[in-house]
């Protein structure tokens, strides 16, 4: 069986109130775009890493769960 994955990342904006967990949300956590690579995987890394900057299109990806394809 092949199994898909589909991950998503969103640019958002702050504007106002405060963080908070959620049923969906277990936890969250502030980080640059230098420690997004120490804390998740090339395949999802990259993805946050595009969301930042800014006038980029969005990147379509192939992995397999772990790394680029």
């Amino acid at each position: 069986m092949i199994r898909g994955i589909i991950a998503l990342v969103f640019r958002c904006k702050i504007t106002g109130g405060d963080l908070t967990t959620t049923d969906d949300t277990a936890d969250y956590d502030w980080a640059t775009a230098a420690e997004v690579s120490e804390l998740a995987g090339e395949a999802y890394a990259i993805r946050v890493r595009n969301a930042l900057e800014d006038g980029q299109p969005p990147a379509i990806r192939a992995h397999d769960g772990r790394q680029l394809v």
